[in-house]
């Protein structure tokens, strides 16, 4: 695979094909346990590790399953990585374990890891499938922190709160206090707070978009579309 077929790879993971801004799959956990940044983190890395080695598995068996018995094999193989996954968090990070409760579990049910799975790991070779895997994974990883940080400030006003939870006890400087005696903002930590947070980074995204395309074409892809024509 060409270079630049991994940077589309790339680009698609972290932009123009978000698992969360552009496919909105995963909406479940993206919008109940993005309250905090920590929280966010923790399941986004869940996600990102069940996306990589699903995508891996999938792709180095996928001249040995047949078509008729395919999802529920990546089902299965989803739902092995998911327990593994869920058994280590329960003995490293217990208490952020407590804390996101059935969403680790849920990740089962989280309908982009079966789609790469399907749509591009079963289709492709190891290297640029574990890659899709990742960067689908941080993608999503991205959206569910910027969301938790704009829920934990609006709701908190703090950053980084019980960063502990993650990093150990030595990490409790990281939590950052915003707004000094500040009463919160209910709306932020309920899940309307998180479908209106959701939504302007949505919309944030799409401003983006349109400007990037109102932009003149470089000088150099102007010449080429001329010489073509």
């Amino acid at each position: 695979m060409a270079d630049n077929e991994y940077g589309t790879i790339i680009r698609n993971g972290l932009w123009h094909n978000n698992p969360a801004l552009v496919q909105i799959l995963g909406l479940c956990p993206l919008l109940a346990v993005s309250s905090t940044v920590i929280n966010a983190l923790g399941l986004g890395i869940a996600t990102t590790l069940t996306l990589v080695l699903t995508n891996l598995t999938v792709s180095l068996i996928r001249n040995q399953v047949t078509s008729e018995i395919r999802i529920p094999v990546f089902v299965m193989l989803i739902a092995a990585i998911v327990t593994a996954i869920e058994l280590a968090m329960n003995a490293y990070f217990h208490e952020l374990y407590l804390i996101l409760g059935i969403f680790i579990p849920l990740i089962v049910t989280n309908c982009n890891i079966l789609a790469r799975a399907e749509a591009f790991a079963s289709k492709n070779a190891p290297l640029p499938s574990t890659l899709d895997g990742l960067f689908m994974g941080i993608g999503f990883t991205a959206v569910l922190v910027a969301l938790g940080a704009m829920r934990e400030v609006l709701g908190k006003g703090t950053l980084f709160s019980q960063a502990q939870l993650m990093f150990g006890d030595g990490a409790k400087w990281m939590t950052v206090t915003v707004f000094g005696d500040y009463h919160g903002f209910l709306l932020a930590v309920l899940p309307p707070g998180a479908f209106i947070g959701l939504g302007l980074l949505i919309a944030f995204k799409n401003v983006i978009d349109a400007r990037r395309k109102a932009l003149p074409a470089p000088t150099s892809a102007r010449y080429a579309a001329h010489t073509h024509a």
